[in-house]
């Protein structure tokens, strides 16, 4: 379970000090698949960042579970984001002259995922995407559509709790668009939390719970659709 309480975020600008988040406080149940919209500079970004142990709040505390996230050790924290959470981004950040292989064995390097497992967990969690074929492809020879697939399998594969995904279709067609958003809910199928940040309003319909925010305060707080539990 995601919680965060009183949770505040200011920049500070050549013009003055910049509130990008206001104190914001919510809760998101494990197995949810909550979408998180509004315009831009509203704060999506921000929050899904603070969440995501990406950036300190200046104000307030994330916790994930029972632990404090930013009270964290820095290796402590190095390993909530390597293990327990998966980041998918809009601008799919693969490294274009690798192969889909490659892109994923990166990750479970920098985990430390031994050799002799390495290959079972890409072929699995490409299998997931439907992107298994493509495996030895070079990534630049990919669609837009075929490379989000694969920045779904390394945010995946090792297996963690949250996804957070930050406008993972805004550079898609409808189409591609849908299957993205189609792998999205499976992994809710299968007990992970998804955080989705969208300017997409048909994509955030069809999550369990909507988010609005306006000028870095929550507007609304929609929950369509109940979290199934066992």
């Amino acid at each position: 379970m995601i919680t965060c309480s009183h949770v505040s975020r200011k920049f500070t600008e050549p013009s003055g000090e910049l509130w990008a988040v206001r104190d914001i406080s919510l809760t998101v149940e494990d197995g949810m698949f909550l979408s998180i919209v509004g315009r831009s500079g509203s704060g999506k970004s921000t929050l899904l960042k603070m969440l995501g142990g990406l950036l300190t709040p200046t104000e307030g505390e994330v916790r994930i579970g029972d632990k404090s996230i930013y009270e964290m050790k820095d290796d402590e924290r190095s390993d909530y984001r390597c293990n327990t959470v998966g980041f998918i981004f809009q601008d799919f950040f693969l490294e274009e002259l690798y192969t889909v292989y490659q892109n994923l064995e990166i990750v479970l390097m920098i985990a430390g995922i031994p050799e002799t497992e390495r290959r079972e967990r890409i072929e699995k969690a490409l299998d997931q995407v439907g992107m298994l074929h493509k495996k030895d492809s070079k990534v630049k020879v990919l669609s837009g559509g075929e490379k989000q697939r694969v920045c779904i399998a390394r945010a995946i594969i090792n297996n963690p709790q949250i996804v957070f995904a930050d406008e993972p279709c805004g550079n898609l067609d409808y189409e591609n668009g849908q299957i993205i958003m189609n792998l999205l809910r499976e992994q809710c199928r299968m007990g992970k939390t998804v955080v989705l940040i969208t300017h997409n309003r048909e994509d955030a319909g069809n999550t369990d719970r909507i988010i609005t925010l306006q000028d870095g305060s929550i507007k609304s707080d929609e929950t369509k659709r109940s979290v199934e539990t066992d």
